[in-house]
This record gives C-alpha cells, sequence and structure tokens, in this order.
C-alpha cells in the first residue's frame, strides 16, 4: 500500500510573517496545503502567491481568535471577541450562530481566494465540539470537500457523514515547537501506509506574533519543514506528497 501525505500549514493570515513562512515552506521544502484566517486581514498578494503556488487551500473555520464576520451573540464575549478556549466557546455556541457565522466564513474564503476551499478544519480544534462538530461536517457535506480528523472519533465522524478524510494525523501546537527537522525525519521514517496528514505551523516571527502562544515556535517548524532535508527524505522513501484535493 503506498504511503501518500498532506501537509498542511495551519494560520495563513494571521501575520504577514506566517503567510511568508507558509510560501517559503511550500517553495523549499514538504509543505502542500494551507487553511486561511478569513475573519482576519488576509494579505491578498500573498494569498494569490499560495495560490499561483500550487498549494491546495482550505479553510481554517475560526471561532476562538480575534472576531466573528457576523453579529453571533453566543460566540463572543462582552468585549464582541470569541473565546479562545474551544471547549467553552462550543459550549455557549448556538447552532444558529455557527451556522450563520461558518457560512460567512465561507462565502469570504470564496471572495477572497477566488475558488471553493480544497477542505474545512478549524481553528483551536474547536471543530472537535459540538454544535460546531455538526455545522462543519454539514458544510463540508455541501461544498464537497473534505474535513480534517484528529483521531478515530472525529475520523468515525466524518466518514459516517459520507465525508473524505485522511486515514492518519500528527502534529501538535505547543509549547514547544513540533515539528523540528528531527520529529520530521523520525515522522517521514515511519510513516503509516495510506494517507497522513500532518498539521504544521511554520512561519517567520515578526511583531505581530509577539504575543501570541506559538510565535518563535514557528521559525523551528519553518527549519523542520521548509528545507531540503525534508523534501530529499520525502523523495527518498517514496512519499508521494498530495493536498486535500487529491483525496
Amino acid at each position: 500500500m503506498t504511503r501518500r501525505l498532506i501537509v498542511n500549514a495551519d494560520d495563513f493570515g494571521l501575520t504577514r510573517g506566517v503567510s511568508a513562512g507558509i510560501l517559503a515552506a511550500r517553495r523549499h521544502g514538504i509543505v502542500t496545503s494551507t487553511t486561511v484566517l478569513v475573519t482576519l486581514d488576509v494579505d491578498r498578494d500573498s494569498l494569490v502567491a499560495a495560490r499561483d503556488s500550487g498549494l491546495g487551500i482550505g479553510l481554517h473555520v475560526n471561532l476562538t481568535l480575534g472576531g466573528p464576520l457576523t453579529s453571533a451573540r453566543s460566540l463572543v464575549d462582552a468585549s464582541g471577541r470569541f473565546i479562545r478556549d474551544a471547549r467553552r466557546a462550543a459550549q455557549r455556541a448556538e447552532v444558529k450562530d455557527v451556522e450563520r457565522e461558518v457560512e460567512a466564513q465561507i462565502e469570504a474564503f470564496v471572495t477572497l481566494a477566488k475558488r471553493a476551499p480544497t477542505h474545512l478544519d478549524t481553528h483551536h480544534h474547536v471543530g472537535l465540539h459540538e454544535p460546531v462538530t455538526g455545522v462543519v461536517l454539514a458544510a463540508a457535506k455541501r461544498l464537497g470537500v473534505p474535513v480534517r480528523s484528529q483521531n478515530q472519533l472525529a475520523r468515525a465522524r466524518a466518514r459516517s457523514a459520507g465525508l473524505r478524510t485522511p486515514d492518519h494525523f500528527f502534529g501538535e501546537s505547543g509549547p514547544g515547537a513540533y515539528w523540528t527537522l528531527a520529529t520530521t525525519l523520525v515522522r517521514l521514517r515511519d510513516l503509516p501506509p495510506g494517507v497522513s496528514e500532518f498539521m504544521t505551523h511554520p512561519g517567520v516571527f515578526d511583531d505581530a506574533l509577539a504575543q501570541s502562544r506559538y510565535a518563535r515556535q514557528r521559525e523551528t517548524e519553518l527549519v523542520g519543514l521548509g528545507t531540503a532535508p525534508a523534501r530529499a527524505a520525502a523523495m527518498a522513501l517514496g512519499i508521494t506528497l498530495c493536498d486535500f484535493g487529491d483525496l
């Protein structure tokens, strides 16, 4: 059985440095896919460069960072901002508010990217919690696109809904940098048969990242995923690099 690998860089649009790092990891390393935070002020030129680079580009559904695109009261705190804790955010959320916000983010993505997303995943894994799970799966079903599955339960839910999703998932984001070069090489060597996703967070540190919990770690991931050794190892091991659009 063949080994296929999607290397998805989360958080495109978080800052200019993050977007630049993702593009560099595409050019020089093994990143094949990214997901965009359309609730932020995404640099249009960077998004055009991502599209032109051949990256698969999906939507990073966001209910935990910044503010919403809609007037969804159950999704925000007293200041009108999303609630950072994913579990608590989902517990407070009303289904109709989640549906309106997810649809607004899909529409914003299409306007920005000039095409539908290759897949859906969620910021801070808020999609692991109901009612967000059901809304995101239903949206993916309408679009006919795959979704991320972080564990066996998420995978079973996606497949029960008739959605495509990878067979395996690897990745974390804190407190230490996860995708060091050493970790990348080990994971590539031990990659199981089927389709795997590496969830990654490469980036170039900039001032806008200074308050982030995952900031300098992104530069470590850029080395681990976005340089020649990782690409050479994947080629030597016969791993087929792909994106969610290939599922």
